[in-house]
Order: C-alpha cells, then sequence, then structure tokens
C-alpha cells in the first residue's frame, strides 16, 4: 500500500467516523411544538380526540403537535384566529383550535 493510498483510506474513516457524530446530533436538535400541525399531520399522542400520529381533525389544534427544529417553537408564524388575536406555537398542550365534540 502506497503513502497515498494510506492517507486517501485513513481521510476516509476520519470523515465516515465525523458524519456518523453528526447524525444523532441533528436527530436530537427538534423539539415538540403544539398548536402548529395542520390536520391529519400531528405527531402521535396528540390529546384528547386523537389517537395517534395524522389523526388530528383541525388545523392548529391546540393538543397536537408536530417536531420542529429546536428553538423556533414559539417563533413559528401561524395565521392569526378568527377573532385577529396571534396564533403561536407552545411547548405545551393547548386549549384552543380543538375539535368540536
Amino acid at each position: 500500500m502506497t503513502a497515498h493510498t494510506k492517507s486517501f483510506a485513513l481521510a476516509g474513516a476520519v470523515a465516515a467516523s465525523l458524519f456518523s457524530m453528526m447524525a444523532p446530533a441533528h436527530a436530537e436538535a427538534q423539539e415538540k411544538c403544539f398548536g402548529v400541525a395542520l390536520a391529519g399531520e400531528n405527531g402521535c399522542a396528540a390529546g384528547p380526540g386523537t389517537t395517534c400520529a395524522g389523526t388530528s381533525k383541525v388545523d392548529y389544534q391546540g393538543n397536537a403537535w408536530s417536531l420542529v427544529p429546536a428553538g423556533t417553537c414559539t417563533t413559528i408564524e401561524l395565521p392569526a384566529m378568527k377573532d385577529g388575536s396571534a396564533r403561536m406555537g407552545s411547548l405545551t398542550a393547548l386549549d384552543r383550535d380543538l375539535p368540536q365534540s
């Protein structure tokens, strides 16, 4: 094996190692954000009236969550509510935009 081949193999091994260390960090850099999912596009265990992923009934349902990049939940711009008040994401379940019983 030549010195060039050894250097190339070592560089490949280092790159693969770095890539494998970065992948889990990306997966961990998300958080549950309530009130931002469109109907039928929520994550699992949304709350009363839902059973698992994709079962939310209304857009921006307050007790339904989606995964978003960490640190962005409360800054996501959403359409205003019917009464004109602001609608924001939350790190905890909300009592707004719940489906009719």
